[in-house]
């Protein structure tokens, strides 16, 4: 039986680690104290099952299992509507005046974005947007 000192270090090591390092730690102290139990280990440590699990596979197979963070989140509006600049473009080209004062290169448009939603949603009531 562990005692609560013992818990408490165990606690301690396994949150000052990260990622493959902290799995085997926990996959190895469950595969000593907990009969290589991962709900033993969750009830008692309170540590995630999936990821005790995860650790206990990384260690009998030898493959490490890495993490696509790159594919989390959301993803840029660019790259899910492809054409979307083409249509904003599109949309308020005709609205767009260079500055009055001619202290900027860039154009701008009178139009506001709600406005540009009704244009070309015409048959949107304006109460819905």
């Amino acid at each position: 039986m562990l005692t609560d000192t013992i818990k408490a270090s165990f606690k301690d090591a396994a949150q000052k680690l990260s990622g493959k390092r902290k799995r085997d730690f926990i996959a190895k102290v469950t595969e000593d104290d907990f009969d290589g139990s991962a709900r033993k280990a969750e009830t008692i440590l309170g540590w995630c099952r999936h990821s005790v699990q995860l650790g206990l596979h990384e260690r009998r197979t030898g493959l490490i299992c890495v993490a696509n963070y790159r594919a989390r989140g959301r993803h840029k509006s660019e790259e899910r509507l492809p054409h979307l600049e083409a249509d904003l473009r599109s949309l308020v080209d005709t609205q767009a005046q260079a500055d009055p004062k001619f202290q900027s290169t860039f154009l701008y448009a009178r139009l506001s974005a709600r406005a540009t939603y009704r244009r070309d949603r015409p048959s949107v009531r304006s109460s819905i947007v």
